[in-house]
């Protein structure tokens, strides 16, 4: 499967250390650890900062070619744990509001183009997005991601009209005022942590049991099954399967501290214990 990922770059600043991250930075790790080509579209700053986010991407041994140095200070976020649970408040202007469409992408025909909300609360980055979507052909993956002061139930709406696939949290569910059934997509999951999910894919629905592990910390665990999730619905799974693939690798990720900590296939494969 091909993939394009476009949105943020950022630095996860938790209290005593930060972290590599973004939603679409997250979601391009975790598909290319399962084994699909992504390419990532995004920006990072001529900084301290941009050079290790590069470094840290040829290290995954992920695509730097649509990651543009831009004359802005590469993307922050700074990250409050309660209970486990990350409380993020986003810094910008950011490099990655300055990403670009390089016509290349439209010869590289991606299955799938991955978005959320947070590019688009920026008038430039969002015009930038929709040429994406306009020129590049492939179905879309809509990963909400609505964080405080960082998006409008307009614009959510507007972005899950364009989409083929949605993933959303309860949460934000309620926000958009939807029940699952009127999400407009033809693949929709709602995730509700360690309780699970619900997946739809087309007539078929499955409630989905979550996974019992300690919690280290919760970010980047949606970027994660959002990856699994949309891996699931490329190999054709039915929705339990899609659900409970996705469910283990979040487990997995909370498991451990960071956005992008490291897991193997094999470690996915080993179920731990349902809740």
């Amino acid at each position: 499967m091909k993939i394009v990922s476009a949105g943020e770059i950022l630095w996860d600043i938790f209290p005593g250390a930060e972290r590599l991250g973004g939603a679409a930075f997250n979601f391009a790790v975790n598909t290319h650890r399962l084994g699909h080509e992504v390419l990532l579209v995004s920006a990072v700053g001529e900084d301290d900062r941009g050079r290790r986010a590069l470094e840290q991407m040829r290290r995954i041994g992920l695509s730097t070619d649509f990651v543009r140095i831009a004359p802005r200070a590469t993307g922050v976020a700074t990250v409050a744990l309660e209970a486990g649970e990350p409380r993020f408040t986003i810094h910008r202007p950011a490099a990655y509001d300055l990403l670009e469409f390089d016509p290349r992408l439209i010869d590289f025909r991606p299955d799938w183009i991955y978005f959320g909300t947070l590019l688009s609360m920026e008038e430039r980055a969002g015009r930038v997005l929709q040429q994406i979507l306009t020129h590049i052909p492939g179905r879309c993956l809509y990963d909400a991601n609505l964080r405080p002061d960082s998006f409008t139930r307009e614009l959510a709406i507007r972005l899950a009209q364009r989409a083929d696939a949605i993933k959303l949290t309860e949460s934000e569910l309620a926000e958009l005022g939807w029940r699952i059934e009127e999400i407009p997509a033809r693949f929709k999951c709602v995730t509700r942590g360690e309780r699970g999910c619900t997946v739809i894919s087309g007539d078929d629905r499955a409630d989905c049991g979550g996974y019992r592990v300690p919690v280290a910390d919760t970010v980047g665990a949606g970027d994660a099954f959002a990856a699994a999730f949309l891996h699931g619905i490329d190999k054709g799974w039915p929705a339990a399967e899609v659900g409970d693939f996705a469910n283990r690798l979040a487990a997995l990720v909370v498991s451990r501290p960071g956005a992008i900590p490291e897991w193997t296939i094999t470690e996915l494969e080993k179920r731990p214990r349902p809740v």
